[in-house]
């Protein structure tokens, strides 16, 4: 004889009713939501769209400019300095922001850095509200996050989702490597470059900058830390300097025998293709065809390495290179210029 099946659907019993939900299930889902209305309500009123007008022709009147970009960022301090990203307001013209209210102003640039995709703006108003910044050293894979911008010109759109990684690295516009990403899967859209990336507390981790089409989960930001150290060099000087030797270079590996040889840490570096004239490097007597191996006494296994080594600090001060040129390994001091401004 077989069995008899009672199907029961949407947890009903046999009189129909529905079972009620699990009491620690609800609880968390209104934890949850809770987190998210709180840390929308505490920044969304620092949130603003920004509108950049393209560069106006001679013949042109610069109010009367097309549109050239849009994007979000976020009021940082109450005296109106606000954090977007560099490719939102590079090379434009006219930048016009939208604060919570619905006031409209033009806004200045203060500085933006390629290399970091960060940049600066600051209106003159009364009454804005400031988001808090957090600490993204904080930061575990798991906790929820909430991101919060303007896309597509819709204010104010929140999303939700968890931080996926940390420590990722993403190629800027201007080829550099930027270190110390976060990966969530908060949905974002173009129009939220800039914008906040929130933590449950309400602070402010990180600044969205990119998404990875067509895959869906794969966002990016730049950590606030990272974020905090460029926008202070940009409001203090107006830009980021970093260290500069006039080379253009390819990665390569090492044949393993010369490795061995003269025991370089790594197996790889950084091959000179050229050198610009009258450079750094070409001062110092590198040539075309050397490998460079070290910088400072550090290990350099690529050319994002040397880029992460030639900051600041090393402008205008002797550091030995080490370098495998034939055969032989050879140090060379070399003095690094200052970066030239990129237009």
């Amino acid at each position: 004889m077989k069995p008899k099946l009672r199907l029961v659907a949407n947890g009903a019993g046999s009189h129909g009713r529905v079972s009620p939900p699990d009491t620690g299930e609800s609880e968390a889902f209104d934890a949850y939501s809770k987190a998210v209305i709180q840390a929308a309500d505490t920044i969304s009123p620092a949130v603003v769209n920004i509108e950049v007008r393209a560069r106006a022709s001679a013949s042109e009147q610069p109010s009367r400019a097309h549109p050239h970009a849009t994007g979000s960022g976020f009021i940082f301090t109450p005296d109106g300095y606000i954090l977007t990203n560099s490719h939102v307001v590079h090379g434009g013209g006219q930048v016009d922001v939208t604060v919570s209210d619905g006031r409209r102003m033009r806004a200045d640039l203060v500085g933006d850095d390629p290399e970091t995709d960060l940049a600066v703006l600051r209106i003159s108003a009364d009454d804005l509200s400031a988001a808090p910044l957090g600490d993204s050293n904080r930061i575990r894979v798991g906790q929820l996050v909430i991101a919060i911008g303007n896309p597509y010109g819709f204010q104010c759109t929140v999303t939700a989702g968890v931080i996926s990684a940390l420590g990722r690295s993403l190629r800027a516009r201007s080829g550099r490597l930027i270190d110390n990403i976060l990966q969530t899967d908060a949905a974002l859209n173009p129009g939220n470059s800039g914008g906040p990336l929130v933590s449950s507390r309400a602070e402010v981790i990180g600044v969205n900058t990119a998404t990875i089409m067509p895959a869906q989960g794969l966002c990016f930001a730049i950590a606030i830390n990272t974020a905090k150290f460029v926008a202070g060099r940009l409001i203090r000087d107006g830009r980021i300097v970093r260290g500069y030797i006039g080379m253009a270079g390819q990665n390569v590996q090492l044949p393993r025998r010369l490795v061995h040889f003269h025991k370089v840490a790594v197996p790889s570096g950084v091959m000179i293709v050229s050198l610009e004239a009258n450079s750094p490097a070409e001062r110092a007597g590198l040539k075309a065809g050397d490998v460079i191996v070290s910088f400072g006494g550090k290990p350099v296994a690529s050319i994002d390495d040397l880029q992460r080594l030639l900051s600041s600090e090393c402008v205008g001060v002797a550091i030995e290179i080490g370098v495998v040129r034939a055969a032989e390994m050879l140090a060379v001091r070399v003095v690094p210029a200052e970066s030239p401004r990129r237009s």
